[in-house]
């Protein structure tokens, strides 16, 4: 089975934790970690912004991504979410299996 990492930023730490806690308990992703204070630039309605923003890391395996990007899309708060999905190529294969049997698995 296939495993991602979701990218996703999102300004309010405290939202980004319970979004991940929501994700991780409905067995939508296995992992989340949280990266605080990143810096983003971006144009938004015309203008350039400078924002500080947290960056979530959203481990979940092929068999939930979609209900796990729909599921993100419902709790968070942007208007457009970054939601950015990459296909994790290689990597420790007992952690990957962790991913599988975190994502989807047994409740």
């Amino acid at each position: 089975m296939d495993n991602f990492i979701i990218f996703s930023t999102i300004d309010d730490k405290e939202k980004g934790k319970e979004i991940g806690k929501i994700l991780v308990e409905e067995r939508l992703a296995a992992c989340v970690n949280i990266i605080s204070s990143v810096e983003s630039i971006y144009v938004w309605e015309n203008k350039t912004v400078l924002d500080n923003e947290n960056l979530l890391l959203i481990k979940v395996s092929s068999n939930c991504l979609e209900k796990t990007i729909n599921r993100i899309k419902e709790l968070h708060p942007y208007e457009i979410p970054e939601i950015i999905a990459v296909k994790i190529e290689k990597g420790n294969k007992e952690y990957l299996n962790w991913i599988d049997k975190g994502c989807g698995g047994n409740k």
